[in-house]
């Protein structure tokens, strides 16, 4: 069974199937190499498992939305985001205009200069806290048009957790915005 090693200062060694469904070891310095090999030996079963479930999930997440998908999206994000944004605005301290929803295959959310939020409805299919991120982000917008260090504290005044969210959609949003089939 083919893997790669990273050795470091740790005490414990572990598995770690990556999105290709490559196998990663981790293990600490002075493991010896036929250690490392029993040891990934061992776990077979276990990796074997976890690589069928990461190529399930990429063959599930290369297929397009369905229209009605798409729709019940579209119609939770309605329900969803507007309520959020309302909520977070007055934390933030600004006011707002419309907030439309959008299926989109670039970005999360955008705020336009009249003072517009525009989101994602593919946001629904990521964790409440990273739908909050956004939300927040884009009101923060009120306040900086710009991703500057006073931008970023505003958001960290709010959610000091973000960049969880933020990794969020790095690791996984690109995957989900791929399934909205272009038009035209």
């Amino acid at each position: 069974m083919r893997y790669d090693v990273v050795r470091s200062a740790r005490r414990t060694v572990s598995l770690e199937i990556r999105p290709d469904g490559s196998l990663l070891v981790r293990a600490p310095a002075r493991m010896r190499d036929g250690d490392i090999r029993a040891f990934v030996a061992s776990r077979r079963d276990w990796v074997e498992k976890h690589r069928a479930a990461v190529t399930r999930r990429r063959e599930a997440l290369a297929q397009p939305f369905r229209r009605e998908e798409l729709a019940a999206l579209r119609t939770a994000a309605e329900r969803t985001l507007p309520q959020r944004a309302a909520y977070y605005a007055p934390l933030v301290g600004v006011r707002y205009g419309r907030v439309t929803i959008r299926c989109q295959r670039t970005r999360w959310g955008s705020c336009s200069g009249k003072g517009n939020l525009s989101f994602n409805c593919l946001l629904m299919l990521a964790p409440e806290r990273v739908q909050d991120y956004v939300v927040v982000h884009e009101l923060c917008h009120r306040k900086h048009m710009d991703h500057s260090p006073r931008f970023w504290a505003e958001v960290e005044r709010l959610m000091p957790d973000w960049r969880e969210s933020r990794r969020w959609l790095t690791e996984n949003g690109a995957a989900l915005l791929a399934r909205v089939e272009r038009r035209g």
